[in-house]
């Protein structure tokens, strides 16, 4: 149930940045990075079917079995087999890796591992797709983008002519006012500790701008006050304890929807009055946009083509492979949204 990958093109997510940092987890190297990427199917193991030497696939970091009780839900993207393990670090077919050095394992990254010109995955992660998709850009969605967009469109469904504020302006923040922006909200008000994000933010839909250091008072109430009562929907995109807290307080009640998509730090508490749920708020939370991989990427993908979804404006780097350093440089710096890595260079 395995295939080996040619990977073409690969970029840059946070996630790779952090677990390099080693922080919050049982750090495990030596390790190949990276899991946002596009390639070529090389070759197949036994009993794969659905994919074939020469297709085009996204490799993605969670999976989809097609046979578990998740993956037969209509309501649930996470499988019980290939769902997201930071931990795992070899093939759960057999408990090995397959890099070695001098006959040391190298161990895999979120069960792709694509800063390698070959990776191997197991085939409930790779998604197949048009062939005439420029897998240069496409590539973004095997992660951040539909995380985002995923979480709006799919998830807080804001209706037209609504009110979202998006909770961090980053790329995954950024893809969340996307989908805002295609949704049809009238206002998408961006909130960032960072005022020089506002400016690009604007490309992706933002119509209004909220810096919390700039205000004496709490987030969720400068939102209340600028919205009458407060916003239709909120979208959480920085994994802050106290984000998720204001997003679900800046909603309006009756039937305001707050969505959490950041990942908090393993020792955070959500501490809120039940009054809001009372008063018919909803908190919601979502994985990787509430889209099936194997399922769903090859629609998003074909949506891209027809010009429904502009993948191009959150591509703002790319450099060739023997400069991913660079990469990592762009990233730390808070330079650019998505740098892209050639394979061939």
């Amino acid at each position: 149930m395995e295939v080996r990958l040619k990977i073409l093109y690969t970029s840059l997510c946070h996630t790779d940045v952090y677990f390099w940092e080693a922080k919050g987890q049982t750090p495990v190297f030596p390790r190949i990075l990276g899991h946002e990427a596009a390639g070529i199917v090389e070759s197949v193991g036994e009993g794969v079917i659905e994919l074939a030497p020469g297709d085009h696939v996204l490799p993605v970091f969670t999976g989809e079995c097609k046979e578990c009780a998740h993956c037969k839900s209509e309501e649930s993207n996470m499988c019980e087999l290939l769902r997201i393990n930071p931990d795992r670090k070899v093939m759960i077919g057999d408990g090995q890796a397959r890099f070695s050095v001098n006959g040391q394992p190298i161990y895999h990254f979120l069960g792709t591992s694509t800063f390698s010109e070959y990776t191997v995955v197991h085939s409930g992660c790779v998604a197949k797709i048009n062939p005439e998709a420029p897998l240069d850009k496409v590539c973004v969605l095997s992660c951040g983008f539909c995380t985002g967009f995923g979480a709006t469109v799919n998830v807080a469904k804001p209706k037209k002519g609504s009110t979202v504020a998006i909770f961090g302006l980053g790329a995954v923040g950024l893809a969340a006012a996307e989908g805002a922006r295609v949704a049809g909200a009238s206002r998408i008000i961006g909130i960032d500790l960072n005022s020089n994000r506002f400016e690009t933010a604007k490309k992706f839909g933002c119509t209004e701008f909220v810096n919390p250091l700039e205000h004496s008072k709490p987030v969720q109430e400068v939102l209340a006050e600028m919205t009458n009562g407060g916003v239709d929907r909120a979208v959480e995109c920085t994994g802050n304890i106290n984000a998720m807290i204001q997003a679900l307080e800046s909603v309006h009640d009756g039937w305001g929807v707050a969505v959490l998509v950041g990942v908090p730090h393993k020792d955070a508490e959500f501490k809120t009055h039940p009054i809001h749920f009372l008063n018919e708020k909803t908190l919601k939370g979502t994985f990787y946009g509430h889209y099936k991989p194997r399922t769903d990427l090859p629609v998003v993908v074909e949506q891209y083509l027809k010009g429904e979804l502009e993948l191009e404006k959150f591509i703002t780097h790319s450099v060739p492979f023997s400069e991913i350093n660079k990469a990592f440089e762009l990233m730390l710096a808070g330079q650019g949204l998505r740098c892209i890595i050639r394979m061939d260079g």
